[in-house]
């Protein structure tokens, strides 16, 4: 398992942010700020410590029935992307079977619908590759506790939009730069909004409201409506 942040090419330009020097000649730009700045990034560390330190009996718990479940590996990395486009690995606890990329592949070949289903969402309410276990961890949210550690690493915010693949940034279109104005959160108003009931378009929608209305005030109470949005267990598949 590779834990190196990569690079990646993004073809569309920062907003408002001249792109030209003198004489016209192309030069370097600088990103704007992550949203939040020190004051955001600030309540992230604390956040987050505190949690890692109240939840770790948890934690250890939920890995070692992972690791008993199959004897597969305890955590899974997939890479995501972040603020200014880089990719980083967003950290779960495994809730899939070790040939999870192969059942994918033969279900999306045999079944229309699936594939559909997959195209348009990215999920599937009937995956055959989630494990016993792994669906008790994805309906708790408990699979994402890892992401604690992005949040320190400075990967990842508590509050923030939903992590995407590189394939699923098309998606944003013009909305891309929005996106990447913000670090990636643990929570967010996708996921107090409906999670997976939520169209991909509504998602894109939800995730540009809040960075370009984000405020401390509005993080807090994103972060107080994330537990009943827990215990609903809304659109968690």
């Amino acid at each position: 398992m590779t834990w190196e942040a990569q690079s990646i090419e993004v073809r569309e330009s920062w907003p408002n942010v001249d792109q030209s020097g003198p004489n016209n000649n192309p030069r370097r730009v600088s990103r704007p700020h992550v949203v939040g700045k020190a004051s955001k990034r600030a309540v992230d560390i604390v956040l987050a410590a505190a949690a890692l330190v109240l939840l770790s009996p948890l934690m250890l718990i939920a890995a070692l029935i992972v690791k008993l479940s199959d004897q597969g590996p305890v955590f899974y990395s997939h890479t995501r992307i972040g603020y200014g486009g880089a990719a980083f690995g967003c950290l779960k606890f495994r809730t899939m079977k070790t040939d999870a990329a192969e059942r994918l592949a033969e279900l999306l070949r045999a079944n229309p619908s699936a594939r559909a289903e997959w195209e348009t969402t990215r999920k599937l309410k009937n995956d055959p590759r989630i494990t016993a276990v792994g669906e008790i961890l994805r309906k708790s949210s408990i699979d994402e506790l890892p992401q604690l550690i992005n949040i320190l690493r400075g990967e990842m915010s508590i509050v923030g939009p939903r992590p995407v693949t590189a394939e699923e940034l098309a998606r944003y279109g013009e909305h891309v730069t929005s996106y990447m104005a913000a670090r990636p959160g643990l929570t967010g108003q996708w996921q107090t909004s409906g999670r997976n009931d939520v169209s991909y378009e509504h998602r894109v929608a939800l995730d540009v409201q809040y960075v370009r209305h984000w405020s401390l005030a509005r993080d807090f109470i994103i972060i107080a409506k994330t537990v009943p949005a827990l215990f609903s267990q809304r659109g968690c598949y």
